[in-house]
Order: C-alpha cells, then sequence, then structure tokens
C-alpha cells in the first residue's frame, strides 16, 4: 500500500513564505511524475506545480515566479517552496503522485490526504 504524507502547511501573512514537503512510503517500485494540486472554498481541485522524475518543472500561470517545486528521488520526497505568498494562495494543498507500487504493474495515481494554507493579515 502506497501513503501520501504532506506537511508543512499553516497561516501566514501576505508576502510571506511556506514550504510544504510530502513523502511517499509504503509498496514503492518506482515514483514517476510528482505534483502539488489545491482546491479552495467553493472551487475544483487545480494543478499547482508538477514535476517528472528527471526534473522537468510544470507551474500554473498564477504561481509562476514565486513557487519552486524540487523532489529528492532517493527519498521519494516533493518539495513546493511558495514565496510572495497572496490571500488568494489559501487553500488545501494536495500532494499527487503516479506511483508504481509493483515491478511490471502500471503506474497509479495517488493522493495524500491534503495540508491547509492559510494566507491572511
Amino acid at each position: 500500500q502506497v501513503q501520501l504524507v504532506e506537511s508543512g502547511g499553516g497561516l501566514v501573512q501576505p508576502g510571506g513564505s511556506l514550504r510544504l514537503s510530502c513523502a511517499a512510503s509504503g509498496s514503492i517500485f518506482s515514483v514517476n511524475d510528482m505534483g502539488w494540486y489545491r482546491q479552495a472554498p467553493g472551487k475544483q481541485r487545480e494543478l499547482v506545480a508538477s514535476i517528472t522524475s528527471g526534473g522537468s518543472t510544470n507551474y500554473a500561470d498564477s504561481v509562476k515566479g514565486r513557487f519552486t517545486i524540487s523532489r529528492d528521488n532517493a527519498k521519494n520526497t516533493v518539495f513546493l517552496q511558495m514565496n510572495s505568498l497572496k490571500p488568494e494562495d489559501t487553500a488545501v494543498y494536495y500532494c499527487n503522485g503516479k506511483i508504481v507500487p509493483r515491478r511490471f504493474m502500471p503506474a497509479m495515481n495517488y493522493w495524500g490526504k491534503g495540508t491547509l494554507v492559510t494566507v491572511t493579515s
């Protein structure tokens, strides 16, 4: 069984920074793409940033230049450094991983339970 566990959310003032972490554990053969999504109250879940196993990244236009995604392949961990936070960044942030649980199995989509980020003065 694969688990993704996020940490690092919290309350921060506008202009502040937070760093989210997500560690994948359990029965893992390999980890492909990993990413962060967010869902604000009353809105659909949206992609924030993603990163391939080779390190190629993709960002939502709303966070480009402010957020940085990175990963530690040896530890099956993905990070999201969030700078210059704005009130509109307030949301539950979810970690996502495309993970192959066993050899010869296809990659499956796994989600963490989410961590709340609140940006307010």
